[in-house]
């Protein structure tokens, strides 16, 4: 009978166990939920100038690069390629500005270039010859009415002329005996002859050599103004330095 029992025990467990796993067996497995997709990279770019200040008429070059990023546009330039280079030669002082847009948003970024005018050119003054300089340069000696004698007054300017003579050797000049309109032709011919030769004199005392000097009077012919009135007479009584020809 034991053994009848136990027989009967096992074979329920068998059974049981059969019928369990049975049942586990037809439970539905678990759902599970799709997952969503990762959401698109956002943009990136950089965008430099170079160089940042120009004068007006030089190029500039941008240079740009982007990421994530299926447009790309550069103000005031256009639409552009999303990776590249430009030159370009702005006019005035400009803000440039890279928007670049993709699936994952909008990014901006920019760049100051600066334009500057150009410097004025100095006009370089061309040298003056050597017939201007010696005009400039030389002042004329001034002489009371009827005297060829040099004044006081007008020392200090045939020092000058003697120091600019000293200083340029090898200029030869003439020395031109002047008149105001007072007295005969002869007279003033003879007149002239004194003022341009004392002058003459006087520069070879300074140290002008008198092989550079040569004289010549013309009286009344050649008058510097031509009013009757001594003011015009003072400026007819002269002796007049010309480089010779």
């Amino acid at each position: 009978m034991k053994a009848r029992f136990l027989q009967i025990a096992g074979l329920s467990f068998v059974l049981s166990t059969m019928l369990l796993l049975g049942a586990c067996h037809k439970k539905s497995a678990p759902v599970v939920p799709p997952q969503a997709p990762p959401p698109a990279a956002k943009p990136t770019a950089t965008l430099t100038a170079s160089p940042a200040s120009v004068q007006r008429g030089d190029a500039v070059q941008l240079t740009w690069s982007t990421q994530n990023a299926t447009d790309v546009r550069i103000d005031p330039v256009g639409t552009v390629s999303v990776n590249g280079t430009q030159k370009l030669a702005p006019a005035a002082s400009t803000t440039y500005t890279l928007t670049a847009k993709g699936p994952g948003g909008t990014v901006q970024e920019s760049a100051r270039v600066t334009v500057t005018e150009p410097p004025t050119p100095v006009a370089v003054a061309a040298a003056p010859t050597d017939r201007e300089l010696f005009e400039h340069s030389m002042k004329d000696i001034y002489f009371d009415y009827d005297r060829y004698d040099v004044r006081p007054s007008d020392a200090t300017a045939l020092k000058a002329d003697a120091a600019f003579l000293a200083s340029h050797p090898s200029y030869k000049f003439v020395i031109s005996g002047h008149c105001d309109e007072r007295g005969s032709e002869e007279y003033n011919l003879a007149l002239g002859s004194s003022r341009a030769d004392g002058v003459r004199d006087q520069l070879v005392k300074l140290g002008v050599a008198s092989n550079r000097i040569k004289t010549i009077s013309y009286g009344k012919e050649k008058p510097f103004c031509m009013e009757a009135n001594e003011q015009c007479y003072q400026q007819n009584r002269r002796a007049h330095f010309a480089l010779e020809q």
